[in-house]
């Protein structure tokens, strides 16, 4: 094993102080473009990874931690890829520091700053697309070497990825109905910057194009993915539709989403499948207890975060610089009874 490169080696190779390279790796504007160009790809040649408050235990074995930040600590979908992450650390000797932006850009900054300068030694994030969400943080942690997974892709970042096949699953979703005699269908969508939004809405229009039903954009109706966000659009979407307008089959962006529409829909006493088929994504733990079990797309949650968990470590230990891997994990088609065919 070759040895852990340090800052002391990082300003040997550049020429530089000691304090050029802190500077460089604390974001500072005291450096120079060039300058600072330069550090950091002496740092990449070098495999060199910043080391934070780094303290041993009093056996003399490094504390080793990883970091996981989620969107949600309230949707179960979250707290299962980190519950696979914890499992696979735990058997590589790392700890797990759980933490949650709740959907806020700004935390996900933080959060992803605190890690790189501190001593943890590497990232899994599932990364917040929404609305005017910019990527600079994620670039940082890129230029410093930083080893960092992400749950799903993120337009402009070659960085390693684990996710799931969302336009098979979409699809097959949707085949499933048009089969079943569907012919009003529709798709409540996510977040609109989500490359799991798009994949989800290609996957709704592939199954179209291989079925006599002709597709069109007034199909894809975007709600939000949180539960209140999701839950007020439904209701507004419901509002002035007269009884022979509405679809006979919605497939949601995510189960949470789900939840929402069928509240939405018990209240106007619109029956779940009798009037309307509804079908969800991910099968968090509790959607076969929902008032109407939920018929969704399976999501291997678990083993995602044990994949996310193997490729970080794997990073983290490696001595030298690993290309970036993106691993597509496939998914099951659960039928329950919130969904019914027509013929």
């Amino acid at each position: 094993m070759k040895k852990k490169m340090t800052i002391e080696d990082v300003a040997n190779k550049a020429g530089v102080s000691k304090g050029t390279v802190s500077a460089v790796l604390n974001g500072k504007n005291t450096v120079k473009p060039r300058t600072r160009d330069h550090i950091l790809e002496v740092m990449k040649e070098l495999n060199f990874r910043p080391r934070g408050m780094a303290r041993n235990l009093k056996n003399g074995v490094d504390d080793k931690s990883i970091g996981i930040i989620i969107k949600d600590l309230n949707y179960p979908f979250y707290t299962t890829i980190a519950t696979g992450v914890a499992e696979y650390a735990k058997s590589r000797g790392y700890h797990l520091i759980v933490t949650s932006s709740e959907n806020d850009h700004e935390s996900e900054k933080k959060f992803t700053h605190l890690f790189s300068t501190k001593d943890i030694k590497g990232a899994i994030i599932a990364p917040i697309v929404e609305g005017e969400a910019e990527i600079e943080h994620l670039f940082k942690l890129k230029m410093i070497n930083y080893p960092f997974v992400l749950l799903e892709d993120v337009k402009g970042i070659q960085a390693n990825v684990v996710a799931v096949d969302n336009l098979r699953a979409i699809k097959k979703a949707v085949k499933y109905l048009i089969d079943g005699g569907h012919k009003k269908i529709v798709h409540f969508a996510g977040p609109s910057q989500s490359t799991h939004t798009q994949e989800r809405i290609e996957g709704f229009r592939d199954a179209f194009s291989e079925s006599p039903l002709i597709f069109n954009r007034d199909m894809i109706i975007s709600i939000g993915s949180r539960f209140e966000e999701s839950y007020g659009n439904s209701k507004n979407y419901f509002a002035n539709k007269r009884p022979e307008d509405l679809p006979t089959a919605i497939v949601c962006f995510n189960d949470q989403q789900a939840m929402s529409v069928m509240t939405v829909l018990r209240e106007l006493n619109i029956r779940v499948p009798e009037d309307i088929s509804i079908i969800g994504n991910d099968d968090i733990y509790y959607a076969k207890l929902y008032p109407v079990p939920l018929t969704t797309i399976r999501a291997p949650q678990r083993e995602i975060g044990i994949k996310a968990a193997e490729i970080l470590i794997n990073n983290i230990e490696s001595s030298e610089l690993l290309s970036p891997e993106r691993v597509v994990l496939q998914t099951e088609f659960i039928i329950r009874d919130s969904s019914r065919t027509l013929i």
